[in-house]
């Protein structure tokens, strides 16, 4: 008697979130968790190094932006492989591939070795984000996907956060070193953890016809009632097609929502990475103390995770450009007036807030939409490519800071200058075509 296949869109559909789901999605979050922490530990750490080693602030833009570019090169290399090969393999490898890394750091004594080991360290971390968001996307019920996405993209912010408590706590006692010992142990602990535990997207593995009977353990769990039949085959929503290429995100009328999604990542990148790395020394340069410079660098992180956690439930209600397009028009009103704002505190904070809340919030959702726009076998190297052409923003924006603040330009000259990159990255949300069933 020949079966019905299983539709496993529509059955994880109609169950409630399981166990086994919440697994996944916490496994990704860590992971994801120690990617923020390790991104913004360098910027809370450079005023320790700056002292330390005696070097100007400026001379720090090239070691950010080797980090970035490492990130770059991963997120493109990494993400077509993950199509190729599956999720779990390179999202294991590569944390703890940058794990190793973390812990080689406290070793560098000069700023050429540390930016050499800052671009190894990257390449490793591009991996992360689009696998995690496509192995999360996968295992979501469709009514929730985007809430469930941005909930694991929290990771990232609350690892910021946690990037900036630590080094705040340690750095006085034990010297920058250390955040870069507890950045590298966490992460090693985890890619064991996933080791032992993280499972293969389903659709990943039925589209590409290996070891498919490990898909009926992986449902069973998802819903205890299932039992499959004999000779009882899979269905997905795509075709299998071309799996990690490139040139098919620009076919099958893809051209258009592929190049927009690439410049908005290029220039909410650019904002992200610049206030990342830059905040907590602009801020002490302009008088606070290093503690106070970097808690207040701390609550941008913050912002980013309110707003990622109230994003997602957002967008699932009314849609990606109905959220994403005001959001980036008051990122750019908050930033112009963290320039402006230097010398009242409540103000400040408050500003810092906002641009949190709105640019490193918003990047989670850019993710989710790339997720939810491309099919399977492209997932991976939809977000990989367009977070990896992000990140010649995120080396661009760190380089520029260094290069205005070598310039001595005022502070709130840059801020303005930083602003427009929100207001263009309105205009090209503005700009796409919505994907079908995104608004």
């Amino acid at each position: 008697m020949q079966h019905a296949p299983v539709d496993i869109a529509a059955l994880v559909e109609r169950n409630p979130i399981s166990r086994f789901q919440l697994g996944v999605f916490l496994l990704c979050g860590l992971c994801i968790l120690m990617d923020g922490f390790d991104v913004q530990a360098m910027g809370y750490v450079a005023p320790a190094i700056i002292q330390e080693w005696h070097v100007s602030r400026a001379s720090l833009g090239p070691v950010f932006g080797a980090g970035l570019f490492g990130m770059l090169a991963g997120s493109l290399l990494f993400s077509v492989l993950a199509d190729k090969l599956g999720r779990r393999p390179v999202l294991i490898g590569a944390t703890l591939f940058f794990s190793v890394c973390m812990l080689l750091t406290p070793s560098c004594s000069t700023l050429e070795q540390l930016q050499w080991l800052r671009f190894i360290t990257g390449i490793g971390l591009g991996a992360i984000m689009p696998n995690v968001m496509a192995l999360a996307g996968e295992y979501s019920p469709r009514r929730r996907r985007v809430t469930l996405m941005m909930l694991v993209s929290c990771g990232f912010t609350v690892g910021a956060v946690v990037g900036g408590l630590v080094a705040a706590a340690v750095m006085p006692l034990y010297g920058w070193h250390a955040v870069f010992y507890i950045g590298g142990a966490l992460p090693l602990l985890i890619g064991l953890l996933m080791l032992w535990m993280l499972p293969e997207s389903m659709q990943f593995v039925i589209l590409s016809g290996k070891r498919i009977e490990r898909v009926a353990q992986w449902l069973r769990r998802i819903d205890p009632a299932f039992t499959p039949q004999h000779g009882q085959g899979y269905q997905v929503q795509e075709q299998g097609g071309q799996r990690g290429s490139v040139a098919a995100l620009f076919k099958a009328g893809r051209a258009r929502t592929t190049l927009l999604l690439w410049l908005v990542n290029f220039l909410n990148l650019l904002n992200l990475y610049f206030l990342s790395n830059w905040l907590p020394t602009i801020l002490k340069d302009a008088g606070l103390s290093t503690s106070t410079a970097v808690l207040a660098g701390t609550i941008l992180p913050v912002g980013g995770t309110i707003g990622t956690l109230a994003m997602g439930q957002l967008i699932d209600r009314s849609g990606f450009r109905r959220v994403l397009i005001p959001s980036f028009l008051v990122a750019a009103v908050a930033i112009a007036l963290i320039g402006q704002s230097q010398q009242l505190l409540a103000l400040l904070c408050a500003a810092i807030l906002v641009a949190g809340f709105c640019v490193v919030g918003g990047q989670p959702a850019v993710n989710a939409l790339a997720a939810n726009y491309y099919p399977t076998t492209l997932r991976s190297t939809g977000i990989g490519w367009s977070l990896g052409v992000g990140r010649i923003g995120s080396i661009i924006g760190p380089l520029l800071g260094g290069e205005l603040l070598r310039m001595n330009w005022p502070n709130s000259t840059i801020f303005l200058i930083a602003a427009v990159p929100a207001l263009l990255s309105a205009l090209m949300l503005w700009l796409m075509a919505t994907p079908a069933g995104q608004d």
